[in-house]
């Protein structure tokens, strides 16, 4: 899986989940303010990541990151060392 296939794939479950639209998720946007996510909310974002992708997400991979590109290198990260 490239990055542009993981990118699609994270906008997509993204705005299915969090009732975005598409177009507002942009990598520079903030990930918090545009999914409008409190705590619960990381809870079913981990959910949903580690359904979609398989791979395991803990508190310590979510330090740091603010935009969504920062999302995307973390999960293409975490792919890749799968």
């Amino acid at each position: 899986m490239n990055k542009e296939e993981i990118i699609e794939r994270i906008n997509t479950f993204l705005s299915d989940e969090f009732e975005v639209d598409i177009e507002t998720i942009e990598p520079e946007a903030n990930l918090k303010d545009t999914l409008g996510l409190d705590s619960l909310d990381y809870v079913d974002l981990v959910v949903t990541v580690e359904s979609n992708f398989g791979i395991k997400l803990g508190e310590a991979d979510f330090v740091g990151i603010a935009t969504f590109q920062n999302f995307y290198d973390m999960i293409e990260n975490k792919i890749k060392s799968k």
